[in-house]
């Protein structure tokens, strides 16, 4: 009956062998989370599964990943994307989840099943396994992670290494160090010594004697000299090695009056106005038993390099304006506005509370001061004597005003950035110990009324700003030019790295972008309103710039009432304080009962009846009405302050594509007529229009749309980088009420909720 044939059988497979695909599918989907490394840069400890907090309200946002903390970084490595499309610079240092550990000002571990949290500082011990990390930045971001379904262990450690990295003890410990010994100095024998070997840094760094005699001949300082009695720091530790003094005061005299001011910090030259009146700064005389006789000859030394040997003013910055502790004081209550209390709390109460803190009106004091120095170098055509006890902050605020109030280089690129040079860095501000507590946004203001006076914009001096938590380049990572020396010395000593003639480690300057950004994000920085370069001319040591006429002008305060118009009060006006900073102009003298106005009123008045000369002295308006906040650097990461496809961006967008259409335009007539300039090609004709970041084509002549992507924040975005959320159900606003920084360690340390 049966067959010996085999049954052939009928059902048929189609999944693969599950084998065989399980070998190969780990090696196509899954991909290692690792942190990208700059040269110098070690892994300190990571957590895997680690959850980055997003949303305000909700966790379906929120990214998950692997966060690693590095000796340079905090960084969070994920493959997720974040929930909206976005836009921001690609920084060439640091990731889009990076936070460098310079910027970490408080860490704050929870663990919310225990109700326990605590400010972790360096080299302190954590008794409970952390399951959420809060990271409080100094560039006002707040940071959250969670652990839910990390190890334990390993998220502890991993909140133990940042708050240790993250303060470290020495200045050799931070990261600059190692970057630069393994970067620059490496083994492959190629030694750049942190700058540029094809000379395209073009910013002096008046660490040599040519960049101060450079300066001299640009201001027509001619009774002016460089000094050198302070190589190897043998008469001040926080002076620079070269600086410029009155000709007529020898060598030997300035060692003798040295020990006479405070940290042997003698007078320095800042700057000479045209009409020959000099800008010095110095520190007080300590010893009051030789102050007169010190005194009046150093007065007498600056009388004597003036052409028409005018008296010399002495300004006494610190009875005149506030006090650092003032000044953060103000910057702690600001922090509070705009970052922990929630937005819509503090919306309605948001003009009174900006007022309490005190902020503007510290704004306007410096401002003020600057315009009196103004005054008495132009107006009075006598030299100002900048006076502070050490000589390292107030001066270097109120320097550098008056400089960008007078002197049109100082609003160029690079102009602006050798005057940060000379006036903060080689002057000795003590950026190592002021952990930029002390913020410096006035010079905001003045681009604010004058935008078309400055070469570059506000996103540049936010990247700025920024910069000061990378600590890879030397401009703001000492506190002086010696401290670098001796601390880069050592560390070339203890790693064995040769220096050959150098007398210790270069570290690169902030001023060399491309170590940060590429070219095309660089344009950024490019005002289009810029009406400076090619709109002066240096003939014979004077500038000859053009003036804009009557007929022309458009005044910066359109829309403003005519009694606040250029500054001015009106009879029946009254200024918002009693208190007020504010310089007060009348504009009816005729009435007996008004006081007479000052040398110093009648001097801005007459400045503010006049068209201004962009390329020429610039005054700033004093009234609370005409200063603003910096929203872009303060507010740029609060999302309900962001304008989708508004804000001053906008108006940047179509700025920079009509300056580039014009341009392209100019390269036409140019073509047109014949006239094309030797040596540049079809395509290098182009090469201006590449300023502008938003550029334009021939083949789309009308200024073209917003951008879906722009907003206030550009170019970043609030997403991912404040989470307010609250903690245990606590409104972090109410958690962190009174907090002297971010947060009280004494009421937060090892305290149940």
């Amino acid at each position: 009956m049966f067959s010996g044939k085999p049954v052939k059988p009928t059902f048929k497979s189609y999944l693969p062998p599950v084998q065989t695909e399980l070998k190969k599918s780990p090696q196509i989907t899954i991909k290692k989370l690792e942190a990208k490394l700059l040269p110098g840069e070690i892994v300190v400890n990571e957590v895997n599964f680690t959850r980055k907090c997003i949303g305000a309200d909700s966790s379906q946002d929120d990214l998950w990943g692997k966060l690693i903390c590095t000796n340079f970084k905090v960084s969070f490595v994920t493959h997720d994307s974040l929930p909206q499309q976005r836009f921001q610079c690609a920084h060439r240092l640091l990731g889009e989840h990076d936070i460098p550990l310079a910027c970490v000002e408080q860490v704050v571990t929870v663990n919310d099943i225990k109700g326990k949290q605590k400010v972790l500082g360096s080299n302190q011990k954590l008794k409970f396994n952390p399951t959420e990390l809060i990271l409080y930045c100094k560039d006002f971001r707040i940071v959250r992670f969670r652990f839910d379904e990390a190890g334990p262990e390993s998220a502890k450690k991993v909140c133990l290494a940042i708050a240790h990295y993250s303060h470290p003890a020495d200045p050799q410990l931070l990261f600059g160090f190692e970057y630069v010994g393994q970067h620059y100095y490496g083994s492959q024998g190629e030694r750049m010594n942190g700058v540029d070997p094809g000379g395209g840094l073009q910013t002096p760094m008046f660490d040599r004697p040519s960049d101060w005699d450079r300066e001299i001949k640009r201001t027509g300082a001619a009774e002016w000299r460089v000094c050198s009695i302070n190589e190897s720091y043998i008469v001040s530790p926080s002076l620079p090695e070269y600086f410029v003094v009155p000709a007529s005061l020898a060598d030997q005299d300035l060692k003798q009056y040295a020990c006479y001011f405070t940290t042997q910090r003698i007078p320095l030259w800042c700057w000479n106005h045209p009409n020959g009146s000099a800008l010095v700064r110095m520190a007080c005389i300590s010893d009051p038993l030789q102050q007169r006789k010190v005194d009046q000859r150093i007065c007498s030394s600056i009388t004597k390099s003036h052409p028409h040997r005018s008296d010399v003013v002495k300004a006494d910055l610190e009875k005149n304006l506030p006090t650092i502790q003032d000044v953060q004081a103000a910057l702690v209550k600001l922090k509070q506005i705009c970052v922990i209390d929630p937005f819509e709390e503090s919306e309605e109460k948001w003009l009174s509370s900006m007022e309490s803190s005190r902020w503007l009106e510290y704004v306007r004091a410096f401002l003020r001061q600057a315009v009196e120095v103004v005054y008495i170098l132009d107006g009075k055509q006598a030299s100002v004597i900048l006076q502070e006890e050490e000589d390292r902050d107030l001066n270097c605020v109120v320097a550098s005003l008056v400089q960008l109030m007078l002197d049109p280089h100082c609003r160029s690129l690079v102009g602006f950035q050798s005057l940060v040079q000379k006036e903060w860095v080689m002057a000795g501000h003590r950026f190592l110990d002021r952990c930029n507590h002390l913020k410096k946004n006035d010079k905001e203001e003045l681009l604010n009324q004058y935008p078309a006076a400055f070469e570059f914009t506000e996103t540049y001096l936010t990247m700025l700003s920024d910069s000061m938590w990378i600590p890879v380049f030397s401009t703001f990572l000492f506190n002086c030019p010696q401290e670098r020396a001796e601390h880069s010395r050592d560390f070339a000593r203890s790693k064995s790295i040769a220096l050959g003639q150098e007398k210790a480690l270069r570290f690169p300057p902030v001023w060399d972008w491309s170590q940060q950004f590429s070219l095309k994000d660089q344009t950024l920085f490019n005002n289009p309103l810029y009406v400076g370069k090619g709109a002066t001319s240096v003939q014979n040591g004077t500038v000859r710039t053009f003036k804009r006429t009557k007929k022309n002008y458009s005044s910066t305060l359109r829309g403003m009432p005519p009694s606040l118009r250029n500054g001015m009060l009106g009879v029946h006006d009254t200024l918002p304080r009693r208190s007020s900073l504010v310089l007060r102009l009348k504009p009816d003298f005729s009435q007996p009962r008004e006081p007479a106005e000052s040398p110093s009123e009648c001097f801005v008045r007459d400045w503010f009846s006049r068209p201004p000369d962009l390329q020429g002295m610039l005054l700033p308006q004093l009234l609370p009405t005409h200063l603003s906040l910096w929203r872009l650097y303060f507010l740029r990461w609060v999302p309900e302050a962001r304008i989708p496809q508004g804000g001053p961006i906008t108006a940047f967008h179509k700025l920079s594509v009509l300056t580039a259409e014009i341009e392209i335009l100019k390269n036409q007539l140019r073509q047109y007529k014949g006239g094309q300039t030797p040596g540049l090609t079809p395509g290098g004709l182009r090469a201006e229009p590449s300023r502008m970041y938003f550029k334009a084509t021939s083949s789309s002549p009308q200024v073209s749309s917003t951008p879906e992507y722009l907003s206030s924040s550009f170019p970043f975005s609030p997403v991912g980088n404040l989470c307010r959320r609250g903690i245990l159900g606590t409104p972090l606003s109410k958690f962190l009420n009174g907090a002297k920084i971010w947060l009280s360690t004494e009421t937060l340390a090892n305290e149940t909720i």
